[in-house]
């Protein structure tokens, strides 16, 4: 798990320069059929709060199956496109200050737990954990460029 915190902790040490950057109308702008940058955060957020869970649970558990994550009902729901630029950059960074913290200190024991994810087939926990990283860099370079 030292690789994925490290590439946590380097996102979390880069990025919020980059996305405090950014006015709130250009975090506001978005093309028909697109996501703005405000909701695409938004959607990072609701990563992050999804994979708290994720990484809490699996380690009480000797298997973890959770709820799949409907994003297109869930970033509408909570109205980011309408949320303070500063507000949702300053939670993301918050929250994921707290997960690299999980993630620095979950157990040996606990990263090949199992996690069946919306009825998927289950991964390791240490997978889910990597996966997450993965899934914010992709959507942190639609933000960013």
């Amino acid at each position: 798990m030292t690789q994925t915190a490290g590439r946590l902790a380097g996102i979390l040490a880069t990025v919020p320069l980059r996305l405090a950057e950014l006015s709130e109308a250009d975090a506001s702008h978005s093309a028909p059929g697109h996501w703005s940058k405000k909701q695409i955060l938004g959607h990072l957020i609701d990563s992050a709060s999804n994979n708290h869970q994720r990484f809490v649970r699996a380690q009480l558990e000797s298997i973890y199956d959770g709820p799949t994550y409907q994003q297109e009902s869930w970033v509408a729901t909570q109205a980011y496109a309408t949320e303070n630029w500063s507000d949702l950059v300053n939670l993301w960074l918050l929250y994921n200050r707290h997960l690299l913290h999980i993630i620095r200190n979950v157990k040996a024991a606990a990263l090949p737990v199992p996690c069946a994810i919306g009825g998927e087939a289950p991964v390791p926990l240490s997978e889910v954990m990597s996966s997450y990283v993965d899934h914010m860099e992709h959507h942190l370079a639609q933000i960013c460029g």
